[in-house]
């Protein structure tokens, strides 16, 4: 006789869901402590995205799971660092507090710093129509020794626009894929109509050989790469004034007008974003834009941030 508060067995298909739940979860759980020990994932990725949605696959990771994929840690440095953090080593990604969390984001943030330190990658971003395009073009062509990473879009391309050059222009199922091979540093949806996103290979190859590279994105696209690589150097590019703003966007005649009142008001929130970034540089001459920041990617100091 069963007993009065006994639960009932579960029937037989909802043991073999499970069962195929609980393996599914491990296996996506070890494809991503793979993703992070060879490098294609950011350990600060992986604690934002944790932060994000605490049920996911990386909130549901244990902290020690986690440190130990991190390149460099092992079983000791694990135990030294969660006792110095004040971490519980039962403690998952997603239920730390926030102070603990904090505190390990500093812990990844400085140790990132320590292994990239002889390493340069510099982020150039501002405002729609400011002419980012316009002066990673004319360092290309006049710095050779600068290499710049080419973003890949689902957009059309402008005309004298060149695949592989300018982007890698791509449809929406190829940078659907890219993005669930974990091939991109960071995307974002720019102007609520485009997908922008960086091509993280490119990059890791050049600054693995001690190479700076210099990378155009937008504003949604630098923050991420700030919180990806917290030794990035990230530049502002201003326009001289907001009515030269105003008359470059209109004068490429690229957008139609409701597309244009949308990019303004875009770029004056951009624009409100500028002291986040590590330096600024006003582009009322394209050729001196480009060779102050050519001249800030050789400075051997960062500032301080306030």
């Amino acid at each position: 006789m069963a007993e009065p508060n006994a639960r009932p067995a579960p029937p037989e298909v909802d043991r073999r869901a499970a069962s195929r739940a609980a393996v599914a979860a491990r296996r996506a759980r070890a494809a991503l402590k793979a993703r992070i020990a060879s490098g294609h994932l950011s350990p600060l990725e992986v604690l934002g995205a944790a932060i994000a949605n605490p049920e996911g696959v990386e909130g549901r990771m244990r902290v020690t799971d986690f440190l130990l994929s991190v390149p460099a840690i092992g079983a000791t440095k694990m135990r030294r660092a969660l006792s110095s953090l004040g971490i519980s080593d039962a403690k998952r990604l997603g239920g730390l507090g926030i102070h603990q969390r904090e505190r390990l984001r500093v812990f990844l943030a400085e140790r990132m710093s320590r292994r990239t330190r002889a390493t340069r990658l510099v982020v150039l971003a501002g405002p729609t129509a400011v002419g980012k395009g316009t002066v990673s073009t004319y360092i290309r062509e006049n710095y050779p020794d600068v290499m710049l990473s080419v973003s890949a879009t689902t957009r059309a391309p402008r005309p004298g626009e060149v695949d592989g050059v300018n982007y890698f222009f791509v449809d929406d199922a190829e940078f659907d894929r890219m993005i669930e091979a974990g091939e991109l540093l960071e995307w974002a949806v720019v102007h609520n109509a485009y997908r922008y996103g960086t091509p993280r290979a490119p990059i890791q190859a050049a600054l693995d050989t001690g190479k700076s590279v210099l990378l155009e994105i937008d504003l949604q696209g630098a923050r991420s790469v700030r919180a990806a690589m917290p030794d990035a150097v990230l530049i502002f590019l201003l326009p001289p004034t907001w009515e030269e703003l105003v008359r470059r966007l209109v004068g490429r005649d690229t957008e139609d007008s409701e597309e244009q009142q949308r990019r303004l008001a875009t770029a004056r929130i951009e624009l409100a974003a500028q002291n986040e970034f590590d330096y600024r540089v006003v582009n009322a001459s394209v050729p001196q834009a480009a060779a102050e920041v050519v001249e800030l990617m050789d400075a051997r100091r960062r500032p301080v941030r306030p």
